[in-house]
């Protein structure tokens, strides 16, 4: 009995090869199949919001080779991610495909393990139409706005904008923040630090209050008044707390707080991080272990940890560091009400590989994030840490200074982990911790060594990065596990929002799309409504709602504000002032001014079209000057027998775009050019002829058949002259590791490289 396995990824595919026996052949869609037509709209709203899907263009040659191969087998397992998202392109491949619920079964597993992907194939189930549902409603939504409101965008602010239901109301949030700022007034506030002495130290304490309650110190008068009493006072100690704080480690990741302490601690964006996990999740080669997914399903709000991996969590704790730093009672953690349970929290996988143990074997950014999950999964298993503090209060004239500090008594789980802060909580811990105050008596007098009164004033609210917009949105209700990512990457791509470093900064582009949209558009970014409708796709997943019913809902009010949008917004400004520079135009005299392309910001001539120059500058709004063609007794000649193949003439070592060529030294007389190849003396796969070394772009190296494209052979990994141990086939070096696996499907030998 023939059984195929389809995934969604080539990655995925390789790591479950070498879990399931014989008569299994796993191969990967590479995503989804099916999808909503990109040049119409493809729903029929009057035909209860049908959606028109089409075969993904480019797709169709991998369409035809997974129904060959659906065809030879007796059993299909749909096997792409165990989400909305992966349960929707399991239904498109089963209607793409012809497979009916006899032929086609659907199986998903949270850790890509040999365990875990066995007791899936054992235990296959139907399509969950719930959830498929889900995401055709998501989908149907963000394309009624998009494809209706895009439009609008056009006709009063600048052509080829489009418009995201989730997007647009992360963009208010950063336009909301901005707006703050700008209107923020400071206010003043001053502060009294005293340094303090007895025989035994010093101690550093800070102006509090009176005996009454704290009191805040608004400007020098007030400051100066307590500076006259206490400097003829005397500093005697009130009160002395000694006390021991409990501190409890944090939960296992989901993955909001994922992406967020990984751009707080390695400043990783959002996207770069998802990609890290998915890699993580799906399989990395261990060289003698195989190729083993090292995480858990990396999109989840749940904070679930499943008993096995709590025992393993367990074990691993009291051999490492000891049973006094295992709780008593097991930590369970509650997930949020509207959180989904299908999943647990992001874990390892296994145990059985530490940090230390795989390092080798993955890239610098998969070690931190790996490393970064298990150390955050195995402190949320651990005791907590216990902080002797104390509290000192001293009087001087009626007026409380005071000191604390804190030293560590049991480390607990901080010895393993300690959650990123913000600014703010960093500042006031480092002054807290580790302070060894001397032994003072209550009813001791002070010595002072210092009085220091310093003026300062309040901060504006900071800008968001994308860890706090992360936070904002989680907190208000909007984005899934799945959303996150791709809505911080897109408000960006689009141009509504700005990276200035960490920080994140509407553009004009963002404001003004910002104001259309509440002018105009308010209930569809207003905060409570997107949340709601985030809730009901959940009740749509959970079967309580059906999909017709939100749809329905929500376009009837939509249809409401877009039509008198469409009637009224012509009294509105909404236009984009340009950018003036200092820059000017040589051919009319004018000050350019800031324009953004699809490469970037570039200087144009505010006459266009009567004057179309332009000049490209960089980041900081400079002209980049053009540099003149470099003559060809400065390039490096090509070797004595690499000839020009038009004029017979010699070549020379050019760069270019993708990488360095051969181009003739006559140009431009003669354009013939080549690509830098290398004999490798290693015979194609495919046929028998050899394989080249080639250059791509940015320096990269690939490799390809001499025959290319007519043998459509090539690979980025390096061919090695050795044969495969078990089936002769070509071996594949990883490159930058000594890892090497064989490019036969049916073979699943890999291993380290014989350096021997």
């Amino acid at each position: 009995m023939s059984h195929l396995v389809i995934v969604e990824s080539p990655s995925k595919a390789s790591t479950i090869k070498g879990y399931l026996g014989k008569g299994y052949k796993v191969v990967a869609s590479k995503g989804h199949v099916r999808d909503l037509p990109k040049s119409t709209f493809g729903i029929d709203i009057e035909d209860d919001f049908a959606p028109k899907y089409i075969n993904i263009r480019g797709k169709g040659p991998l369409i035809n080779e997974l129904k060959k191969e659906a065809k030879n087998a007796d059993v299909v397992y749909l096997a792409a991610d165990p989400d909305r998202e992966g349960e929707a392109i399991s239904w498109h491949l089963a209607n793409v495909l012809g497979l009916d619920s006899k032929k086609a079964k659907r199986v998903t597993f949270n850790e890509v393990t040999k365990p875990a992907v066995k007791a899936a194939i054992k235990n296959p189930t139907e399509i969950n139409m719930d959830l498929v549902d889900a995401q055709q409603a998501r989908r149907i939504l963000d394309r009624i706005v998009g494809y209706k409101l895009s439009p609008v965008l056009w006709k009063k602010i600048k052509s080829g904008l489009s418009a995201g239901r989730v997007q647009s109301v992360a963009t208010r949030i950063v336009v909301e923040r901005e707006n703050e700022i700008r209107a923020f007034t400071p206010e003043e506030f001053w502060k009294i630090e005293a340094l303090l002495s007895n025989e035994k130290g010093q101690i550093k304490a800070s102006f509090f209050g009176t005996n009454e309650g704290k009191l805040e110190l608004a400007d020098g008068a007030s400051t100066d008044k307590v500076v006259s009493a206490i400097e003829k006072g005397t500093f005697k100690v009130k009160n002395i707390k000694k006390a021991v704080r409990v501190n409890n480690p944090a939960p296992p990741f989901i993955t909001s707080t994922m992406l967020q302490e990984a751009n707080k601690r390695f400043g990783f964006r959002t996207e770069k991080t998802a990609k890290i996990a998915q890699e993580l999740y799906e399989g990395v080669s261990l060289g003698e272990h195989g190729t083993r997914g090292l995480i858990t399903y990396m999109r989840t709000d749940s904070l679930r940890i499943s008993d096995i991996a709590a025992d393993a969590a367990q074990l691993y704790i009291e051999q490492k560091y000891g049973k006094e730093y295992y709780p008593k009672t097991r930590r369970v953690y509650k997930s949020r009400a509207s959180a989904q349970d299908a999943h647990e929290a992001i874990r390892p996988s296994d145990m059985l590989f530490e940090p230390a143990v795989v390092k080798p074997h993955l890239s610098q950014d998969q070690f931190k994030l790996y490393k970064l999950i298990w150390d955050r999964f195995v402190a949320s298993q651990m005791e907590s840490a216990l902080l002797d503090t104390v509290t000192i209060d001293i009087e001087n004239s009626g007026y409380i200074f005071r000191s604390s500090g804190y030293t560590v008594k049991h480390p607990g789980f901080m010895a393993v982990y300690e959650e990123t802060k913000d600014d703010d909580e960093k500042e006031r811990d480092d002054d807290e911790k580790e302070a060894k105050l001397p032994e003072v008596a209550q009813g001791e007098v002070l010595s002072l060594e210092k009085l220091s009164p310093s003026q300062h004033f309040t901060k504006p609210p900071s800008r968001y990065t994308e860890a706090t917009l992360i936070k904002a949105l989680e907190e208000k209700g909007i984005g899934r596990p799945s959303t996150l990512p791709p809505t911080i990457t897109t408000i960006i791509q689009r141009g509504y929002v700005e990276r200035e470093g960490k920080s994140l900064v509407p553009s004009q582009l963002g404001e003004v799309t910002t104001k259309l949209m509440t002018d105009y558009f308010a209930d569809i970014i207003d905060y409570s409504f997107t949340a709601e409708m985030e809730e009901m796709l959940d009740e749509v997943e959970n079967g309580e709602k059906s999909m017709l019913e939100i749809l329905k809902l929500f376009y009837a009010d939509f249809a409401s504000l877009l039509d008198n949008a469409e009637k009224n917004i012509d009294k509105g400004n909404y236009k984009l002032s340009a950018e003036e520079t200092d820059i000017i135009c040589e051919k009319c005299g004018s000050n350019m001014v800031i324009k953004n392309g699809r490469f970037g910001k570039f200087a144009a001539c505010p006459n266009y079209p009567t004057c179309r120059n332009t000049k490209p500058i960089d980041k900081d709004g400079k002209v980049i000057e053009k540099t003149a063609e470099r003559p060809t007794d400065n390039l490096t000649p090509a070797p004595d027998d690499v000839k020009c193949d038009i004029c017979g003439g010699g070549m020379v070592i050019r760069r270019g775009r993708y990488g360095n060529f051969y181009a003739c030294a006559k140009y431009p007389d003669c354009k013939s050019t080549k690509p830098i190849t290398k004999d490798l003396n290693v015979p194609c796969p495919s046929c028998g002829s050899k394989i080249l070394i080639k250059h791509g772009r940015k320096k990269s190296v690939f490799y390809s058949c001499e025959k290319y494209p007519t043998c459509k052979f090539s690979t980025w990994d390096i061919p090695q002259e050795e044969k495969c141990p078990e089936c002769g086939g070509l071996l594949l070096k990883k490159k930058g590791k000594d890892l090497v696996y064989c490019i036969n499907e049916k073979c699943s030998y890999s291993g380290k490289l014989d350096k021997q």
